[in-house]
């Protein structure tokens, strides 16, 4: 047998063994239900500052969160090949027992929530919008772009709030290797983290971002820089480690399922997102729909950023493959070279 019969063998347990577990079809149920709940608020008409989707028909915004889902099933199965061969890390064997897992989940996830109240409030008081885990603008463009100040504060704010604090805390009692931070195959996670990249890099160029390609070389260079360095303080380090590095773990101790983590992984990924910069929360209907469109926008990244940490056992390896450059460096640069005024 060769060896490509071999991964498409094992391909196939895998997925035969995913499709059995009833978490799953309820997940797809809640979304399917989501779905038809957001068709039926919006009415044909979606309140969000989304200036880049200004000129995109109805329909094709309300399926955009469905196609997103599939590319990242697409990318679960090429993250699974490039890991079939190493020996996947026992993630659950890094958190502490039971009971300190689930008194620790608890009280992380309720910081967490303090935390983001904290950026709703202190964001308005300093005269700006309040702080998510995402600067207004973020991904999808905003009718008044945020300014250098703004974004350096909200960076500052996430980077010490859900970076930095929990981080000394949790790493006083565990160690790297406990909270994801080593490698077990720098080979094979370079590999993820390049394969991964490239894709994700490709999708978006093609189908999401040309304005980076109007940008010039030394735009590129400078604004890219800054973009990376802003959101990889203000974001990603945030997300590595509340999430990805200490949650994560104890989402499997607790569960004792895969498909349970990665779930858990993207629900509370976009739970940190709950005040994006385009939502609106004028009325009822609005604020439902804000809330739905956070899930349906961030369920799936959050869902691929569990699976390469699971099946490598490294958070690192998502920091890079699927966060810091692809989307963020890709597509949020050209805001940057604007706010920053950048020539």
């Amino acid at each position: 047998m060769t060896s490509h019969s071999i991964a498409t063998d094992r391909l196939s347990v895998a997925l035969a063994r995913i499709l059995r577990q009833p978490l799953l079809w309820i997940a797809v149920g809640l979304w399917a239900g989501a779905t038809g709940l957001a068709w039926w608020l919006a009415g044909g008409f979606l309140p969000f500052d989304i200036p880049a989707q200004a000129k995109v028909p109805f329909a094709t915004r309300m399926t955009m969160p469905s196609l997103g889902l599939i590319e990242v099933f697409l990318l679960m199965i090429v993250v699974f090949l490039l890991t079939r061969r190493r020996h996947i890390p026992d993630m659950a064997a890094r958190a502490p027992g039971h009971a300190i897992a689930r008194r620790e989940t608890i009280a992380l996830i309720a910081y967490a929530m303090l935390g983001q109240a904290g950026g709703w409030a202190l964001g308005p008081a300093l005269g700006f919008r309040p702080f998510s885990f995402h600067i207004a603008g973020t991904l999808v463009g905003c009718t008044t772009p945020p300014s250098a100040a703004e974004i350096q504060l909200w960076a500052a704010y996430n980077f010490v709030t859900f970076a930095v604090l929990p981080y000394l805390w949790f790493r006083r009692r565990y160690s790297a290797e406990q909270l994801n931070l080593t490698s077990t195959n720098r080979g094979n996670d370079l590999r993820v983290i390049l394969v991964i990249g490239i894709i994700e890099s490709a999708v978006e160029f093609a189908a999401l971002n040309a304005d980076f390609f109007k940008l010039t070389p030394h735009q590129m260079v400078i604004g890219g820089a800054a973009t990376f360095f802003y959101y990889f303080v203000g974001t990603v380090l945030p997300t590595m480690v509340l999430i990805y590095s200490i949650l994560l773990p104890r989402y499997l101790k607790l569960t004792g399922s895969v498909v349970a983590t990665v779930l858990l992984g993207g629900v509370t990924y976009a739970a940190m997102h709950l005040v994006e910069g385009w939502s609106s929360f004028t009325t009822p209907r609005y604020a439902t729909l804000s809330i739905l469109f956070v899930f349906f926008q961030y369920m799936g990244p959050g869902m691929i950023k569990s699976v390469l940490t699971l099946r490598t056992g490294n958070a690192w390896v998502h920091a890079f493959g699927y966060h810091a450059f692809a989307p963020h460096m890709i597509i949020d640069t050209p805001m940057f070279v604007k706010v920053l005024g950048i020539r």
